[in-house]
């Protein structure tokens, strides 16, 4: 019988059981049954913190794929909500980004670490944030070819 098999009773913090209880949560889970019946779960922080992001980023990226699966959907800080900093991208770049959270967060959750979900987060944003200037959007996002280039000499030194 594994740990997250064994339920404790609130009775059990008072006694020995309670390094067991403690145990457990270490270990990953611990179950805990109240004098009311009501079942109660400990675990480690950071295993709470990763279903947070994960439930967080997986309902974000479920509410973005329904609105670009709309024909006519024309990205507006009101549906994009608490994706707002996404509203300089244009649908095919939306597209883009929920292809990458969907890969970030299943990496995430395999991993049991939120840091590729953070980087993936984290390249977006920066992108974002540069494309809201209008002269580094016009450079980024510029169409046609690059200038040719011309060698120049070193300066002479007085």
């Amino acid at each position: 019988m594994s740990s997250g098999d064994v339920i404790f009773q609130s009775s059990d913090l008072t006694t020995q059981r309670r390094t067991e209880f403690l145990d457990a949560a270490r270990s990953g889970l611990a179950r805990l049954r109240d004098k009311d019946g009501t079942s109660l779960v400990m675990l480690p922080e950071k295993h709470l913190q990763l279903l947070e992001e994960l439930r967080k980023w997986s309902s974000a990226h479920l509410r973005l794929e329904r609105l670009l699966a709309r024909p006519d959907f024309k990205p507006t800080v009101h549906d994009l909500g608490d994706l707002a900093w996404l509203r300089v991208f244009d649908c095919e770049d939306l597209r883009e980004f929920a292809d990458e959270l969907n890969d970030a967060i299943v990496a995430a959750d395999s991993d049991n670490d939120t840091a590729v979900l953070d980087e993936c987060l984290n390249s977006w944003k920066t992108t974002a944030r540069q494309l809201e200037d209008p002269l580094r959007r016009s450079i980024l996002l510029k169409k046609g070819s690059v200038p040719d280039l011309v060698e120049v000499a070193r300066p002479e030194a007085e």
